[in-house]
């Protein structure tokens, strides 16, 4: 089997290095092997001269010539990945790689096809109040939408038996990717296993992109595939 690993890239010059370094590192379980591909999504800042000049030709290396959105650049990995499990990994260093194994056994054994890496099972500090009630409140309205019992639909550990994740029409470009996965998932009848990860959040002043209004695309997002047939 093999695990194909997301990389979305946006203005990342400071983390790129270590977070491929980290990606690289894992000792993955049952001898999976592994295909790493990272999208520089229209990148100022020299990230996208650091992954084509710096980056090993092993690393599978896409760009869009302007900047789309996330949702945009999931889209593209997704297309060319060809693992048998789809992994996403921002490239910001809030999430601990080490922890991949335990997020794709259930897929590997064939218990799940979904797994969701949650924030929210175990106590964690969020990177400002307003992130952490934001999160709360759009896993909230995913659970009423949909009747799911999930914690963290925000999560960026999002992990895929490849046969779902490439057959879902994606339509979004930016952050509202995650609900609208999360919702035609759980349309679908799939029940998504949801796994306790760490989380050490960054500030906005120290790169975090997400920014408030994004919640309210969120919402709409989620009742939007809820109601269309």
């Amino acid at each position: 089997m093999k695990l194909s690993v997301i990389i979305p890239c946006y203005n990342e010059i400071k983390n790129v290095p270590l977070i491929l370094k980290k990606v690289e590192e894992v000792v993955l379980i049952k001898s999976m092997k592994r295909e790493i591909i990272i999208i520089d999504d229209g990148s100022t800042d020299g990230s996208k001269e650091y992954i084509k000049n710096k980056v090993s030709n092993k690393i599978k290396k896409i760009y869009h010539k302007k900047n789309r959105g996330k949702g945009a650049a999931l889209r593209t990995g997704i297309k060319y990945a060809t693992g048998d499990i789809i992994l996403f990994q921002d490239a910001d260093l809030e999430l601990n790689p080490q922890e991949y194994n335990k997020l794709i056994l259930p897929i590997i054994n064939g218990d799940y096809d979904v797994v969701y890496g949650s924030r929210f099972l175990n106590q964690h500090k969020a990177s400002s109040i307003a992130h952490l009630l934001g999160n709360l409140f759009l896993t909230f309205a995913t659970r009423v939408l949909y009747g799911a019992d999930i914690t963290d639909m925000e999560t960026c550990y999002k992990i895929f038996k490849k046969e779902i994740i490439q057959n879902i029409n994606l339509n979004s470009d930016d952050f509202n990717i995650e609900p609208e996965i999360t919702a035609k998932i759980l349309k679908m009848g799939i029940k998504i296993k949801e796994i306790s990860i760490t989380y050490n959040p960054r500030s906005t002043k120290e790169g975090k992109k997400m920014k408030w209004r994004y919640g309210l695309g969120a919402i709409w997002t989620l009742l939007y595939w809820r109601l269309k047939n």
